[in-house]
């Protein structure tokens, strides 16, 4: 008897709020191994449990390595017309026509 209940449960796809609510960690290892859970709130699907698809890999350290280099100045302080202009303190110039 107990077995043809977790069997059941194993199989069963489709959740009320207080089941998911009382299993949400298994739930979420039957999501992680792929499958989609639905859950119901008095019998009207409200939510969807699916797997993360795709997730990237970590990004390689030293991938761009001496393709470009960064200059000794880069976090030196902007010329003051250029800072007024960011600060909108000068207006643009405007080209004659």
């Amino acid at each position: 008897m107990a077995n043809d209940v977790l069997w059941n449960m194993a199989m069963k796809k489709v959740f009320r709020v207080t089941e998911a609510k009382a299993q949400f960690s298994r739930l979420l290892r039957r999501v992680a191994a792929g499958e989609e859970i639905t859950i119901t709130k008095r019998g009207v699907p409200v939510a969807r449990l699916l797997p993360v698809e795709g997730q990237k890999d970590k990004r390689q350290l030293g991938f761009y390595e001496g393709k470009f280099t960064i200059p000794d100045d880069f976090d030196a302080p902007l010329p003051d017309e250029i800072l007024d202009a960011f600060e909108g303190k000068v207006k643009p110039r405007r080209k004659k026509a």
